[in-house]
C-alpha cells in the first residue's frame, strides 16, 4: 500500500496535522495499555500473600499475561490492513479495559490467572502504534517516529511500577482493605483505557488523508478484497521470522524484566514493597529517551550504509544488551545492581528500536502482517523466558544470566536480515524524496540561543554538565538505599505527600542526571533539577541526608550547583551532546537538500 502526504519531520509540540495527532495519540494509548498490562505486577508482594501463589503458580501467570498476546498481535496485525489502526485501537482499548477491571472479581489462583491471561490481550496495541507511525511518517524520520511512539509507551511499564503502589496507598488511605485496594487500583487502570478508546475515534484518521472506508471508496488505497493474502505474504520471508526471533531476545526480556523486577528487589536486595518498585520503575523509565535514541541511530546508520546499515546497528545494541545481562545478573550489591540494570535498559529498549526501524521495508504491501508478526516474537520471547524463572530448582540470578547468553546468540540472527541491490535503491530514491520535501516545506531552524562557531572541542561547560549528571544519577542510586531515611526527614513537613515528593526526587536525579551526562534534553533536565534543589533547600531537609544537599557543604557550593543547573537550562548543551548532533544532523540534511 503506496501512501501519501507522510510527515517528514517530527514537530512534538504540535496537535495539528493528523499525522502529529496519530503519534501522541498512539504512544500515549499504548502507555495505558501498558501501564494496564502490568499494573498487577508492583502489587504482586500483595497478591501473593492473600491468594496464597507459590513462585511456580506467579510465573504461570506471568506467562498467561503474555502468551495471549503472541495471537492478539498476529491478529491485530493483520485487522489493520484490512480495517485501519484507527478502529483496532478503539475497540482494543475498550475490549482490552474489560479484564483489566474483572481481575478485581479474582478470588483464587484459577481465576487469577484466567484475568491475567485476558489482560494480555492488551499487549497487541503495540503492533497498532507502530502500524500507525509507520503509515504517517517518511522514510527519513520513520525510524525515530517508531522508536519514540513504542519507547514512550513502554514507559507505561516502568511508570506503573511506581504509580500503582501509591495508588494502592491511596484506596489504604480511603480505608479500604489490602484485599479491596489492589482491586480498586485495577479498576481505575481499566476504566482509563476504555475512555481512551472512544476519544481515539474522534480525534484519529488511518492515513494523512483520510480513513480506509472512504479512501477505499475513492479507488486511493488497495480495496478489502485486494488485501487479502497478506499474512502469508508477510509470512513466507525468512526476514520477518528472522526479526521475530531478535524482538524476542529485547521485548520479550524486557517484559520478563517488567513482571519479575519488584519481586528481585524484593527477594535478593530485602528492599519494601514501594522501594522496590521504585527500583523497577527505573528500569522502564529509560524508555523516555532509550528507544527513540535505538531509532534515531538506526535513521543515522542508512545514511551511508543504506537498508543494511539499520541492521548492522540492530546486531550492535543486541549484542551489547546481552552482554550488560550477563553482568546485571551478576550483582549483589544495590549500588551496582542499579547502575547496571540502567545500562541494561538502554541497550535493551535501543534494540527495540532499532528492530522496527528495519521493519517498515520489509513488505510494505503486507506492514501490518509484518508487524504482527515481528510484534509475536517478543511475546513468544517473554513466554519461553517466563518457563525459566518459573522454575523453582532456577534462582532469577541464574535464570538472567542464561537469558544473557542466549541473547547474545540471538544477535547473530541479524545475519539473515539483508536487502536486495533493487529494495536498497528504491529506499533510497524515497529516502531523498522524503529529504527535499522535508526541504521544500521546512526552514532550518535556528536555536534562540547560538552556538559560538567554529569551536569543536568540549568546552568546560560541557564538562561540568557531564559530571553534574553523574553525580546526580549517582545521588539518585543513594536516596533509593536510603530511601526510608529520606521518606522520614520528608514526612513531618510534606505530610501524605512525602513518597511522591521522595520519588520524584529520585526520578530527577537518576533520569535527569543520565540524561544531563550524555547531553540529551538538557535544559529539561537541568531545570527538573533545578527545582528539586529548591525544594530541598526550602522544606529543609538537608540535616539527615548526606551529600549534596548536606549542611557539611557550603552554602556556597550549593548555590553553585544551583546556578550551574541555571546556567544549562539558559545556554542549553554545547557541542559534546546529543542535542547538539540531533540538531545538526537535522540543519545538514537540509542544507544538502
Amino acid at each position: 500500500m503506496e501512501v501519501k502526504n507522510k510527515a517528514t519531520s517530527i514537530n512534538l509540540f504540535s496537535l495539528k496535522t493528523r499525522q502529529m495527532r496519530a503519534f501522541h495519540m498512539s504512544w500515549f494509548s499504548f502507555f495505558l495499555c501498558f501501564f494496564a498490562w502490568f499494573g498487577i505486577a508492583p502489587l504482586m508482594g500483595v497478591v501473593r500473600e492473600e491468594l496464597d501463589l507459590s513462585k511456580t503458580q506467579i510465573g504461570n501467570t506471568i506467562i498467561a499475561s503474555v502468551a495471549i498476546t503472541i495471537f492478539a498481535r498476529l491478529l491485530i496485525g493483520w485487522l489493520c490492513d484490512r480495517i485501519g489502526p484507527r478502529l483496532c485501537y478503539t475497540f482494543l482499548l475498550m475490549v482490552g479495559a474489560l479484564p483489566v477491571m474483572g481481575i478485581g472479581l479474582a478470588t483464587g489462583y484459577e481465576s487469577f490467572l484466567l484475568f491475567r491471561l485476558g489482560i494480555g490481550v492488551i499487549g497487541a496495541s503495540f503492533v497498532i502504534t507502530q502500524y500507525h507511525t509507520s503509515v504517517m511518517f517518511a522514510p527519513n524520520c520513520v525510524g525515530t517516529a517508531n522508536a519514540t511512539s513504542a519507547g514512550w509507551g513502554n514507559l507505561g511499564g516502568g511508570v506503573t511500577q511506581m504509580i500503582m503502589p501509591l495508588v494502592f496507598a491511596a484506596f489504604l488511605a480511603l480505608g479500604l482493605t489490602n484485599a479491596a485496594s489492589w482491586r480498586a487500583s485495577m479498576v481505575a487502570a481499566g476504566a482509563v483505557c476504555f475512555v481512551t478508546g472512544l476519544a481515539y475515534f474522534f480525534i484519529t484518521t488511518d492515513l494523512p488523508d483520510g480513513n480506509f472506508k472512504e479512501l477505499r471508496k475513492k479507488g486511493l488505497i488497495t480495496s478489502r478484497e485486494k488485501s487479502k493474502g497478506t499474512f502469508l505474504l508477510a509470512a513466507r520471508d525468512h526476514r520477518v521470522w528472522a526479526l521475530f526471533l531478535i524482538y524476542a531476545a529485547c521485548f520479550g526480556i524486557e517484559l520478563t524484566i517488567n513482571n519479575i523486577a519488584a519481586l528481585y528487589y524484593m527477594d535478593y536486595f530485602d528492599l519494601g514493597l514501594k522501594t522496590a518498585g521504585l527500583v523497577a520503575g527505573l528500569f522502564g523509565l529509560m524508555n523516555i529517551f532509550a528507544r527513540t535514541l535505538g531509532g534515531y541511530i538506526s535513521d543515522r546508520f542508512v545514511r551511508k550504509h543504506g537498508l543494511n546499515g539499520r541492521v548492522k546497528w540492530l546486531f550492535i545494541a543486541l549484542f551489547i544488551e546481552g552482554i550488560s545481562l550477563i553482568f546485571f545478573s551478576q550483582m549483589r550489591v544495590i549500588a551496582f545492581a542499579i547502575p547496571t540494570m540502567i545500562v541494561f535498559s538502554l541497550f535493551v529498549q535501543m534494540s527495540e528500536g532499532a528492530t522496527y526501524s528495519v521493519v517498515p521495508f520489509i513488505n510494505k504491501k503486507a506492514l501490518g502482517s509484518v508487524a504482527g508478526i515481528v510484534g509475536a516474537g517478543g511475546n513468544m520471547g517473554a513466554v519461553m523466558a517466563g518457563f525459566l524463572v518459573r522454575a523453582e530448582s532456577i534462582s532469577y540470578p541464574v535464570a538472567l544470566l542464561i537469558l544473557g547468553g542466549l541473547v547474545i546468540l540471538c544477535s547473530f540472527a541479524t545475519f539473515f536480515v539483508r536487502f536486495g541491490t533493487s529494495e536498497e535503491k528504491v529506499a533510497a530514491d524515497e529516502y531523498k524524496v522524503a529529504i527535499a520535501t522535508r526541504s521544500a516545506t521546512h526552514s532550518p531552524r535556528t536555536p534562540w540561543i547560538e552556538l559560538i562557531p567554529g569551536i569543536k572541542h568540549i568546552r568546560p561547560m560541557d564538562a561540568l554538565r557531564v559530571y553534574l549528571g553523574i553525580a546526580l544519577v549517582a545521588k539518585g542510586i543513594y536516596f533509593i538505599t536510603n530511601m526510608s531515611v529520606l521518606e522520614r526527614t520528608l514526612e513531618s513537613s510534606l505530610g501524605a505527600g512525602q513518597t511522591l515528593i521522595a520519588w520524584s526526587v529520585v526520578f530527577a536525579h537518576v533520569i535527569g542526571g543520565a540524561s544531563l551526562a550524555m547531553g540529551f534534553v538538557t535544559r529539561v533536565a537541568a531545570g527538573a533539577n533545578a527545582v528539586v534543589l529548591i525544594g530541598a533547600i526550602v522544606v529543609s531537609f538537608s540535616e539527615s541526608i548526606g551529600g549534596l544537599f548536606s549542611t557539611n557543604e557550603t552554602s556556597q557550593f550549593t548555590m553553585f550547583v544551583f546556578f550551574s543547573l541555571v546556567l544549562l537550562v539558559w545556554r542549553g548543551s554545547g557541542p559534546f551532546s546529543l542535542d547538539h548532533l540531533l540538531r545538526a544532523d537535522s540543519e545538514r540534511e537540509l542544507e544538502a537538500s
